[in-house]
């Protein structure tokens, strides 16, 4: 697709985290044009009124979506919304769909959305019309495992311990959510029941069929605003060196997800589409470090990703953003 056809971007549900991140990306992608952000709290007011980073980087304002001029639409409200709004809007067949909730990542009859994890879905994605695209924990934990099950791999089963920032608990303000709670605070939640569990184990079992072992996963709440930190170790057999040549042959060909030779730092990818991945042996157990941006690489950038291998264009396109640093 040339710049002259620029991808016309709509977006539902604007007023979120995800969402703003989502604009932040778009309105300097060079094959898209922003045309229009729903938002129903926020419909009439202007988008930077919202989302006060963009303040001097656009004119836009909260509106309708006019499906004449809209090739893509991504839909950033919350679980449980993609499904009433589908059922209920009339979007012409030739409108991509790239959804960012819950509601189409678990396979069923009648679900005819691609899991979006390029890393695992790429060739898939490039012919997809509706993309769901895969959550921030479940993103971390897949690219952590997945050259793993790929190469048959996963014999046992898995403990992971995963950090995640107070964005990934969305903008409506929780208990756990509130800056004077989660400051100087740890705490566990939905311990061996989180609701990625399922994507993650689809994706395994695709990855590695006849894979039946136990997931254990213990997501922690962190007093940081955004990033996600996976430790996770499982029983393996070979050499460190072996298992470093399985994760970089599979990683090889896929631009945002880099091997480290020494242990990460969260802030490495903050800001970024990267996911930075290290391992280390320990007697008979593989342990994997996994790390990534919630917001994009777990949400909005992993979301333009398969946005760019739907409309032909290089994966990075407009992804090429640095990491904080400090």
């Amino acid at each position: 697709m040339s710049v002259v056809n620029k991808i016309r971007v709509g977006i539902i549900g604007g007023a979120g985290y995800t969402a703003g991140e989502l604009i932040r990306i778009l309105l300097y992608h060079p094959a898209a044009e922003l045309k229009y952000i729903q938002s129903s709290s926020n419909n009439g007011l202007r988008v930077s009124a919202v989302h006060t980073d963009l303040l001097g980087d656009t004119n836009l304002v909260f509106t309708d979506i006019d499906f004449d001029e809209t090739d893509v639409l991504f839909l950033c409200s919350g679980h449980g919304k993609s499904i009433d709004y589908l059922n209920n809007a009339v979007i012409p067949q030739r409108v991509k769909i790239i959804d960012l909730s819950h509601d189409f990542r678990i396979e069923r009859a009648g679900n005819d959305f691609v899991y979006g994890l390029p890393e695992l879905n790429r060739e898939q994605i490039r012919v997809a019309t509706k993309i769901a695209n895969p959550g921030c924990f479940a993103t971390a934990i897949q690219l952590a495992l997945i050259p793993l099950a790929s190469a048959g791999l996963l014999i046992d089963e898995v403990h992971i311990n995963a950090i995640t920032g107070s964005t990934g608990a969305g903008q409506a303000p929780t208990k756990t959510s509130h800056f004077s709670w989660r400051d100087n605070n740890l705490s566990v939640y939905k311990a061996f029941e989180h609701q990625h569990l399922g994507e993650i184990c689809q994706s395994l079992r695709q990855a590695q069929p006849g894979f039946e072992k136990d997931v254990n996963f213990i997501p922690v709440r962190g007093n940081h605003t955004r990033g996600i930190f996976v430790t996770a170790y499982t029983k393996y057999e070979g050499s460190l060196e072996e298992a470093n040549s399985i994760y970089s042959d599979f990683y090889a060909t896929h631009p945002f997800v880099n091997m480290s030779s020494e242990n990460p730092d969260l802030k490495q990818v903050i800001n970024t589409n990267k996911a930075l991945v290290y391992l280390e042996k320990h007697g008979n157990k593989l342990m994997i470090i996994s790390c990534i941006d919630n917001l994009l690489k777990g949400a909005s950038g992993q979301a333009v990703q398969n946005m760019n291998l739907m409309f032909g264009l290089d994966e990075r396109c407009g992804l090429n953003l640095k990491a904080i640093g400090f």
